[in-house]
């Protein structure tokens, strides 16, 4: 397992050093050079092969670490070309100047500080990044020859780390745009944006503008610019503003501008969350967390008070977007996290470019009953980490409810916990890899990341690791990334690339509960502990992949300048809810794919690229597909299927869907069959739905720069109650009717066909009776998208699973050696022999 888990980081300690000759000639002169030895001196003495009798011919002065805080590494040449800059004179690596204007050049080179145009990288689009252009600009190009008047939109549905900024860049450069705006509701996403545009060659010109940057006012017009800013900022209102103006003064510009592009980064957190609308609001608590003084009711992209050309959606996580059919397939390129490191592997001959992106490992620990049994809750007696890591009190004085059970986790995750190591001694095991007690770990997690409840629950952590019986982890340096006093967007960054120095040799544990889990990069972070519950699978992997940043040196010994010394291979995600953790998964891999159909293949796929490890109290094994699906609905009841039965997602009722409707008289009349529908005037039900709702957007768009009275604002209100309800009354009557599909699931003795031919071909009248609906009738209204085929897929899937452990634990097998049918697919035994 070591070896195939936890591959170790190479030996690596770039050093700058300075020495003079001491002969006379060389009076004045300093050597500045780079290596990576253990001892500069090895490396000085090479550059004096004559050895002659008596004193060295050479005085070192310094010896430094050549690492900067992020996890980069500067060489000789850095410094030399501060000195250059600084106006001392240079004849190959030596340098007429004093000892104390080398040490200000490596504090220069350590801190980056260089104008725009001193560029330092080079590299170029890797394949997919060269498809997401090409798939955007063609697009973009066709759609506006074709129709003039709109505003077309792409979403790059990308993994973390595909390099969105880079990309995006790239494509503003062939669509030959030089205003474009970047808008983001995670003010920390700037750093990002502004290295790739600042260091690489490929944009020197460009300007960077930003709120604590460069101005817009002090930037040259004649040049292309980039602007980056929050929504909470650019759209904020300036309520102490009086005579119908509600943008802030500073940002008046921004409004009156009319960009080539705006681009949405991280998309997924302003999409889907207007608190006012329940539309398509899923069965799971959505547990984003908002920026004080954002008001996302006012966020709606079409309606956006800006004026472009073009939209570009940028997201990791876009699952509600794509569910929701906001985008059509010609708008969306996509690029998984199995993508990636299946081109990895599929790569051939040398400068492979994925290489550099480490594999991810999950590891989930069930805890032993004596920890978690105190924070055992709901319906299923699962363990919940928010109760588990509650707190009371605030900062210096915020303390666990349950603290001697959080110590016992504590002692848990480094191997020392009693009652555990008692019972794997028992079981005859080998002591199993836990994150801070093997040894194999415990070399590649230096610094870590550590996902909490709260703000309190950080403060907890830290105040707990600082007691006296927890010296093992004195030696790490403990960073709050949360609250107040943690600054705001980019400024969280500082403090843990502070405390990190040079990340070779020091340890670090950031604690956060929201901040910096999207839209920044922290190569040196090797291992994430998910200790929070979260229902949400965009939180989940948004968190997930911070940890999946490329750490590697380039050039390591300056003789090689195409080769690169990777630091990070894998990195690992460890949670202490295994249940929960397995799900995310099959959410995960099942969401984002959106070109396979079959949800056990798509599990596989995923586990192929990220091994799950699973400790179940006494061992640790790897896990394969068929487990991860069985253990995800392990716990699963008929009252949770009936759950997914009755979701929203399951229906479609967006004005567009409703349109079509409405539009095809044989739909309404099909529509009127089912019973729930009968009595009901349906087109004028549609028609106020949708009527309502296009004005009421007609008003919201033009009321920009208009002030609203108090009575307007609740008469709009009280009119949007009014069509939501009747939405919500329409979408409810097609649940009703879904809900039946599994009683004729249980009716029907065709196993191994796919849903919809049993339906439409095999067993057309029992499918009426049992619905009310006739089979035309039926695919009239799947065709119009009125139903999601695609998470039908999943939810009979997940139905046929639980309902083959019942009928085989009574020694009955539905299913034989034939296929297993699902909605609008089969699986094959074979195939099923494969992946389970």
């Amino acid at each position: 397992m070591k070896k195939k888990f936890f591959p170790q980081p190479p030996k690596f300690e770039p050093k700058i050093y300075v020495y003079e000759d001491t002969n006379p000639e060389y009076k004045g002169w300093l050597k500045v050079g780079y290596t990576e030895r253990d001892d500069a001196e090895v490396r000085i003495k090479e550059q004096y092969p004559t050895k002659k009798p008596g004193k060295l011919p050479y005085r070192i002065h310094l010896v430094e670490s050549a690492m900067r805080n992020d996890g980069t590494h500067f060489m000789d040449h850095n410094v030399h070309h501060y000195l250059k800059k600084a106006g001392f004179k240079k004849e190959g690596e030596f340098i007429k100047c004093l000892l104390k204007d080398v040490k200000r050049a490596i504090i220069a080179a350590h801190k980056r500080e260089a104008n725009l145009e001193d560029r330092d990288l080079d590299f170029k689009m890797r394949p997919e990044q060269e498809d997401a252009v090409k798939k955007t600009s063609d697009y973009f190009k066709k759609i506006k020859k074709e129709i003039k008047k709109i505003t077309p939109r792409f979403l790059w549905n990308a993994k973390m780390r595909f390099g969105k900024t880079f990309a995006a860049y790239q494509l503003a450069k062939k669509m030959k745009w030089s205003k474009v705006l970047v808008l983001t509701f995670k003010p920390a996403a700037q750093s990002a944006w502004e290295e790739d545009l600042n260091r690489h060659t490929d944009f020197k010109g460009w300007q960077f503008i930003s709120k604590d940057g460069l101005s817009y006012e002090a930037a040259d017009k004649n040049k292309p610019i980039i602007c980056f800013g929050s929504f909470q900022d650019y759209l904020g209102k300036n309520k102490d503003i009086k005579g119908g103006i509600k943008v802030k003064a500073r940002n008046e510009w921004v409004h009156a501008t009319n960009w080539d592009c705006v681009i949405f980064d991280e998309y997924h957190y302003g999409a889907w969350r207007d608190k006012a609308q329940d539309l398509f609001e899923s069965e799971e608590e959505d547990e984003t967390v908002f920026i004080k003084g954002l008001e996302v009711e006012d966020f709606d992209d079409e309606i956006l008070p800006i004026t472009r050309d073009f939209n570009l959606y940028l997201s990791g996580t876009p699952f509600r977007a794509i569910q929701s059919g906001s985008f059509v397939e010609e708008q969306i390129f996509t690029w998984t996290y199995s993508d990636e490191q299946n081109a990895k592997l599929q790569w051939e001959g040398e400068d492979n470019p994925y290489l550099e992106l480490p594999r991810m490992v999950l590891m989930t620990y069930q805890l032993p009953d004596s920890i978690k049994d105190i924070a055992l809750k709901g319906e299923f007696n699962e363990f919940d980490l928010n109760v588990f890591f509650s707190t009371s009190g605030e900062k210096e004085k915020a303390k666990f409810k349950y603290e001697d059970e959080v110590q016992k986790w504590l002692d848990l995750i480094r191997g020392s916990y009693l009652d555990n190591t008692v019972d794997v001694l028992k079981q005859g095991d080998k002591k199993p890899p836990m994150p801070f007690g093997h040894s194999a770990l415990l070399n590649v997690l230096s610094h870590t990341f550590w996902f909490l409840p709260r703000v309190a629950s950080c403060h907890a952590m830290r105040n707990l690791l600082k007691q006296k019986q927890n010296r093992f982890y004195h030696d790490y340096r403990v960073i709050v990334a949360a609250g107040s006093g943690a600054g705001m967007g980019a400024e969280a960054l500082e403090p843990v690339y502070r405390e990190m120095k040079d990340p070779l040799k020091t340890k670090t544990i950031t604690l956060s509960c929201e901040k910096l889990t999207s839209g920044v990069t922290v190569r040196p972070w090797t291992g994430v502990f998910m200790l929070r519950n979260t229902s949400s699978p965009e939180k989940y992997f948004q968190t997930a992949f911070r940890v999946q940043s490329p750490w590697l040196i380039s050039n390591p010994d300056k003789t090689k300048p195409y080769q690169k010394q990777i630091i990070k291979e894998e990195c690992y995600v460890f949670d202490f809810a295994p249940d929960r953790a397995l799900r995310q998964i099959v959410d995960y891999s099942c969401r984002l794919n959106i070109d396979e159909s079959d949800p056990a293949k798509k599990v596989e796929e995923f586990k192929n690229f990220l091994p799950v490890l699973s400790y179940d109290g006494s061992s640790m094994k790897a896990v394969n597909a068929g487990e991860i699906l069985d253990m995800a609905m392990s716990g699963t009841t008929a009252t949770l299927l009936a759950k997914r039965w009755n979701s929203t997602r399951l229906v479609n009722v967006d004005n567009d869907t409703l349109k079509r409707l409405m539009a095809n008289k044989k739909a309404m009349k099909a529509l009127m069959n089912i019973e729930a529908f009968r009595g009901l005037n349906l087109d004028q039900e549609l028609g106020v739905i949708i009527n309502s709702s296009e004005a009421l957007k007609k008003i919201k768009r033009g009321a920009d720069g208009k002030k609203i009275t108090s009575k307007k604002k609740k008469e709009l209100s009280e009119e949007e109650k009014e069509y939501r309800k009747k939405r919500k009354d329409i979408q409810d009557k097609l649940i009703k009717f879904a809900t039946r599909i599994p009683n004729f699931m249980y009716l029907t003795d065709y196993r191994e066909h796919c849903l919809k031919d049993v339906i439409t071909e095999l067993e057309p009248g029992l499918f009426k009776k049992v619905t009310g609906l006739a089979v035309k009738d039926f695919e009239l209204l799947v065709s119009l998208n009125v139903f999601n085929s695609r998470l039908m897929n999943e939810a009979i899937s997940n139905f046929k699973r639980y309902e083959d452990s019942s009928l085989n634990y009574a020694g009955i097998n539905n299913y034989k050696d034939g296929d297993i049918g699902l909605w609008e697919t089969t699986v094959t035994r074979e195939e099923q022999r494969l992946i389970y």
